[in-house]
């Protein structure tokens, strides 16, 4: 099952089941409850799916991109945040500062919590996965790694628009037998599978569980592989998995 989040001609922002190119309003996320008529999707701005409480990303989390860089595997989520306010959708511009420097795409998987979790086992979390979404976390690596004394990590992901979600959930779906692909100006930069990961999903929500609670809504993205690269103003970015669909952006000065 396909949900989204959008925003109606007359402005409503409204969350739902999308079905054969038709917007179901439903009272809230993973709720039966409709909360309005059927919207053909033509007539719906497409946002965020979700918007999460806490945005988590992670680091060295697949096999071939740990391999080359010569790193161990962890046995722990290695992890950071992204601001709230990095928050971007389907179609968004997404300016790049001055003081950005270089700054990368990174293709992900993304994790959305369904259901609140605290000290789970797999098994559980499993069952706490509502579904999975595009990710595009944007990185600027000159700002990652310009004081030797302190890798930057918040600072480096949480420019305006640089965590770039869509364009929809999907609930239903096998995350071993998926790709990500990530195209710039429509030509491929990224292709990777997801069943490469190191720590997979359930393992993923578990571990994170024993050092914080996760909350409905909360957005986890899985890592990137190989083949992120540097990006300009002007270029038009999507990242996109079978099943999900493709969420693009455009960067700006």
């Amino acid at each position: 099952m396909k949900w989204g989040r959008g925003k109606t001609e007359d402005g409503l922002t409204i969350t739902g089941v999308i079905v054969d190119e038709t917007f179901h309003p439903r009272a809230r996320l993973g709720s039966e409850i409709p909360a309005g008529a059927p919207i053909p999707l033509s007539k719906i701005t497409l946002l965020t799916p979700v918007v999460p409480g806490k945005f988590i990303g992670l680091w060295n989390n697949y096999k071939a991109a740990a391999e080359k860089g010569g790193f161990a595997h962890p046995t722990h989520p290695l992890y950071f945040f992204k601001a709230d306010s990095s928050l971007s959708g389907p179609g968004a511009q997404v300016a790049l500062p001055a003081a950005a420097g270089r700054v990368v795409f990174e293709g992900e998987l993304g994790i959305v919590i369904g259901k609140t979790c605290k000290n789970v086992t797999p098994d559980e979390a499993e069952s706490a996965i509502f579904g999975y979404t595009c990710v595009n976390d944007i990185t600027s690596l000159d700002i990652l790694n310009a004081d030797p004394s302190f890798p930057q990590w918040t600072r480096a992901k949480s420019f305006d628009g640089f965590g770039v979600v869509g364009p929809t959930i999907e609930t239903d779906i096998d995350w071993q037998a998926l790709t990500v692909k990530t195209r710039v100006n429509g030509r491929e930069r990224q292709s990777y599978e997801t069943a490469d990961m190191i720590l997979p999903p359930a393992r993923i929500v578990s571990l994170l569980s024993q050092d914080m609670t996760l909350n409905p809504g909360d957005l986890i993205a899985c890592g990137t592989s190989l083949g992120a690269r540097p990006i300009k103003a002007g270029m038009e970015v999507e990242v996109s998995i079978e099943g999900i669909g493709g969420v693009s952006v455009t960067m700006t000065e």
